[in-house]
């Protein structure tokens, strides 16, 4: 019997470290643009990234880890044990309630 691949998911981020709140403002195009209140010294808004990502996603932060882009604002994400489209769903359900809340707010 052949043992299944593991599940894991890629997810693009374009982080903003140093941000007075760690927030997700939005989702499209496959992109999750993130604000993270660590700053870019010694992986500290890389680990917090992850960190973020993982409680807003729902799963524990060992899921989560950084693939590509350690230096850049622009990260790839693997998120293991979460399938792309249940990720896809979380990511836009987060990115409408943050969309709606600001509407609200601006009444």
């Amino acid at each position: 019997m052949k043992k299944s691949e593991p599940i894991q998911t890629r997810i693009s981020v374009r982080l903003t470290p140093k941000a007075s709140s760690n927030a997700i403002t939005d989702y499209a195009g496959g992109i999750v643009s993130m604000r993270i209140t660590a700053p870019p010294i010694e992986g500290a808004a890389n680990a917090a990234c992850c960190e973020f990502l993982a409680e807003a996603l729902g799963v524990r932060k060992s899921q989560v880890s950084l693939v590509s882009g350690a230096k850049s604002r622009s990260k790839v994400l693997l998120v293991t044990e979460l399938p792309a489209d249940e990720a896809e769903r979380r990511l836009t359900q987060l990115s409408e309630k943050r969309r709606s809340a600001e509407r609200s707010s601006a009444e």
